[in-house]
């Protein structure tokens, strides 16, 4: 598998400053982290078409109370959408649906050490 990857800002987001494109049929996944990821890429596919990958980097998000670490994907099409540990390694599965926001947490253990 090629993958193309952008080089993404890794300065810190503010409050408010994450739009996201939902709608009928289209919605958005957060995948929160420990901040250990800090600017790690992570993928995120169709379920039945694990080539078809979009990617965004973990970044601090200050929020209420202090700082988190998240990625933060919308546009996708509703549907079933695998998240990848690394290129070759599923690490689950998420249902995005469509006009909302899906949240999927990093399991502690399939953080590097």
């Amino acid at each position: 598998m090629n993958h193309e990857h952008s080089w993404h800002s890794m300065t810190p987001s503010g409050q408010g400053t994450v739009m996201l494109n939902i709608g009928a049929g289209i919605g958005a996944l957060i995948i929160n982290t420990p901040g250990g990821m800090h600017g790690r890429e992570i993928e995120v596919s169709p379920v039945e078409d694990p080539t078809r990958r979009t990617h965004a980097a973990v970044r601090a998000r200050y929020v209420w109370g202090g700082v988190c670490f998240s990625v933060v994907l919308d546009s996708l099409p509703e549907g079933r959408y695998t998240v990848w540990d690394n290129p070759v390694t599923p690490l689950g599965e998420i249902d995005v649906p469509g006009g909302a926001v899906a949240e999927f947490t990093w399991p502690m253990a399939s953080v590097p050490v």
